[in-house]
């Protein structure tokens, strides 16, 4: 199913603080989580005044969610501020909450600018032919896996042999696929939709298994995003990706955006169910 980022962002106003947006185009077992993010990232920011970019999210995945179906959202409006406006989103399905985030929307302010972390070296996209979906193809052995249909491009720069530890950042260069309209918010949604990608799969790597594993059963607990600097998602970022800590069930993994420019415009963190079957 071919549908854009843009037609998944375009969201029904049912009131002043009530949305619906339409379902996923991927048939997976479970709604993506980047789906929930950025649908929710532009109904609370549809409640700001003042043209406020967020500039970060917490939020709670309650419940798996539902592909085939619509997700209607609820805003709440925390706070209003001189320079700081906060919301909450609530998203069901079904009658059930599915999806809690506050996420935090700024006034344009200046101030020094200063980075400690350097972008890692990675040929840049165009040179890299290997995508992810290749890399979840060779680890599954199918011919089809739903995440194909999600409007995003991604090029894996350094995947892992399959059955081989890997405690390395994991790089990727990721972009939404369709050209996307010059709206700050829905380009911090869309990196939001990128950030949810890969992201935990990474906590299995260390232990040399893989998330498609038979008698596993992952997935995504919380999320956690800071915008540093406007960047346009419909252009190739590298996510570098590191996974910090696993045990008692968890594993929690940071990733980080770099534009092509090597700036840091957007950082994350995840933590993930890890389970086994039996």
């Amino acid at each position: 199913m071919n549908i854009g980022f843009a037609s998944l962002t375009t969201l029904e106003r049912l009131g002043d603080h009530a949305f619906r947006g339409p379902p996923a185009p991927d048939k997976g077992d479970a709604l993506y989580g980047g789906h929930l993010l950025a649908q929710c990232v532009v109904a609370a920011a549809a409640t700001v005044d003042g043209g406020r970019p967020a500039h970060s999210l917490h939020a709670y995945f309650l419940r798996p969610g539902d592909s085939d179906a619509r997700v209607e959202i609820g805003i709440e409006r925390v706070r209003d501020g001189r320079s700081f406006s906060a919301r909450q989103a609530i998203a069901v399905q079904h009658g059930k909450e599915r999806f809690r985030m506050i996420a935090s929307f700024q006034a344009a302010e200046e101030s020094p600018p200063y980075s400690g972390v350097r972008m890692p070296q990675a040929p840049p996209p165009d040179a890299v032919r290997f995508t992810y979906d290749d890399f979840t193809l060779a680890e599954t052995g199918a011919s089809f896996w739903h995440g194909m249909d999600r409007p995003m491009d991604i090029r894996y720069v350094n995947p892992p042999a399959r059955g081989e530890a890997s405690s390395a950042p994991q790089l990727m260069w990721m972009r939404i696929r369709e050209p996307l309209p010059a709206d700050a918010i829905l380009h911090q949604a869309g990196i939001a939709y990128l950030s949810d990608s890969t992201l935990a799969d990474n906590a299995m790597l260390p232990h040399g298994l893989r998330w498609p594993d038979s008698d596993f059963a992952g997935t995504s607990l919380d999320h956690a995003m800071w915008f540093h600097h406007p960047a346009k998602a419909d252009a190739w970022l590298l996510f570098e990706q590191t996974v910090v800590v696993t045990g008692q069930g968890r594993g929690l993994v940071e990733g980080k955006f770099f534009d092509q420019a090597g700036k840091l415009v957007a950082s994350c963190v995840q933590e993930a169910l890890m389970r086994w079957a039996g």
